[in-house]
């Protein structure tokens, strides 16, 4: 049996828990939004059309953030048709994924969700087919009290209190070849820079995300990002970064090290940024949004078979045991990187590559990947400690070595608690994870759940939507302050332990 060597210290931290950390994309994207968390009739449906069952999914999983409306869709949306009597909205062309956009659920359906579901919004503005004028229409509609055009307009749509909406993207992947109205970086840069400017006239207090190279695979990857920031730096506060993950063919262990790729995104977006503030003098580091991350099967995907139809089934992949255990890995990446990383949204929410399936007129379930998030996004609390785990190399015939374990915890300082989530990235051996402890005082273990360790092709469905949940494990010793665990083959673990004198072990 192999063994992996922690050692926990509170003294060495990384940095707090952002608390949008937890964020979701909700796009206008297949059945996302329609027959997604929105489906006037279902029987479980509030009087405004909200599917209750999907919004108590939503509260469990932890979401603290959601960023709409998109996602490509934002490219070619224009947002004065989502707001206003429902009867007098148009139906339009979505460019992005050749749907039919019937906007019966728009901006203030979005907002009051958002209220209901006890999260934060995010908007995004359209830098592809618009632009300033566009974006601070839309702020001034969201933002401003009243006394203007676009602000007594959103009160005769019955809204009195302006939304206040802190957090907003410009644009979304406009490198991407496959993006509506796609833009270079210098085009993009000068946009970013002055729709900036012009939104801050209006509200100084928003935040603002810049786009970055969408996609790692793109020639321009890293420069692109150089040139925006050339022009528009000072104006902005986060970096957006986008990425998808799907099974590598023969290799597992690849797969299973998805986090690696991950963070050496993180990292290049990182010094990426702080060159350009460095050449500019700038006082100011931009922190990184990676507000769209997930497992995606991207080679399932025909684009050829889009057409033209009302919310239809799109990318709704089924995540097996595996990928469980891969997004949890993901998630503890982004953990690691919270001194920079300010925010992340798994993209999407419901239906479309989604933790939540929902059915029409049916139910709602948990995917596999929800557990993880649901359980990290609960329990990671307080400070991400500095944890440099000691473990042998595996052989990735796409990344080379890689550490056979992933090790995070975090820490609670008002109440001195320890969340520790490990993987275990060997295909068919258990290890032993050995964690120090003399640095903390005598501590107690309180929940000890694992996922993995056979049966990784297991899924959940509709008629069996538990067929895979967190299962408690007892395989721990702590004694003489180390904690010794057993981690089973390719498996995400999670153990919590609290000051011993608040209680009795278990």
């Amino acid at each position: 049996m192999t063994i992996c060597d922690v050692t926990l210290d509170p003294h060495f931290t990384i940095a707090p828990v952002p608390a949008r950390m937890f964020g979701v994309l909700v796009e206008h994207m297949g059945r996302c939004v329609y027959g997604g968390i929105y489906e006037p009739g279902h029987p479980k449906a509030d009087d405004a059309g909200l599917r209750q069952d999907v919004t108590e999914l939503v509260r469990e999983l932890g979401v603290t953030l959601a960023r709409y409306p998109g996602g490509n869709f934002v490219s070619s949306f224009e947002w004065e048709d989502s707001v206003g009597p429902v009867s007098q909205r148009p139906t339009r062309l979505e460019l992005a994924w050749r749907q039919l956009e019937p906007n019966t659920f728009g901006l203030n359906e979005f907002m009051s969700w958002t209220r209901v579901a006890d999260v934060e919004p995010m908007m995004v503005v359209n830098l592809g087919t618009r632009g300033v004028a566009d974006a601070c229409n839309l702020l001034e509609y969201t933002n401003f009290d009243s006394g203007t055009k676009y602000s007594d307009l959103r009160i005769s749509h019955g809204v009195r209190q302006p939304y206040g909406v802190k957090l907003w993207g410009l644009g979304n992947e406009q490198d991407g070849p496959w993006q509506i109205a796609q833009k270079s970086a210098v085009e993009y840069g000068l946009a970013a820079a002055e729709t900036a400017k012009a939104m801050r006239k209006i509200d100084p207090s928003i935040e603002l995300v810049s786009c970055a190279s969408a996609w790692r695979h793109l020639p321009t990857m890293g420069s692109w990002q150089a040139t925006v920031l050339e022009h528009a730096y000072e104006y902005v506060d986060h970096v957006s970064l986008h990425a998808y993950f799907e099974p590598i063919e023969n290799d597992r262990t690849g797969y299973l090290a998805s986090g690696l790729v991950l963070e050496q995104l993180i990292d290049a977006a990182v010094a990426t940024s702080d060159y350009v503030g460095a050449k500019q003098r700038s006082k100011k580091k931009l922190n990184v949004s990676f507000d769209e991350w997930n497992l995606w099967y991207e080679s399932r995907f025909v684009e050829k078979d889009l057409d033209w139809a009302i919310a239809p089934r799109l990318l709704e992949d089924t995540y097996t045991v595996e990928d469980a255990v891969v997004l949890a890995s993901l998630l503890m990446s982004l953990l690691r990187h919270s001194d920079r990383v300010s925010m992340a949204c798994l993209s999407e929410l419901v239906n479309v590559v989604a933790p939540i399936r929902a059915e029409p007129g049916s139910a709602a379930w948990r995917q596999t990947i929800f557990h993880p998030f649901a359980l990290i996004a609960r329990h990671a609390r307080g400070e991400v400690l500095r944890v440099e785990p000691r473990t042998e190399t595996l052989d990735s015939s796409t990344y080379g070595g890689v550490p056979a374990a992933d090790v995070l915890a975090t820490r609670d300082p008002e109440d001195g608690s320890i969340c520790l989530f490990a993987v275990n990235r060997h295909s068919d051996e258990p290890m032993t994870l050995q964690v120090a402890l003399a640095a903390l005082p005598p501590m107690r273990v309180v929940e000890h759940v694992e996922l993995g360790g056979g049966a990784l092709g297991e899924t959940n469905t509709e008629s069996c939507p538990d067929r895979v949940v967190p299962q408690v494990s007892t395989a721990h010793q702590l004694a003489d302050r180390q904690l010794s665990a057993q981690l089973p083959p390719v498996s995400w673990t999670m153990i919590r332990l609290v000051p011993a004198e608040t209680g009795q072990l278990r």
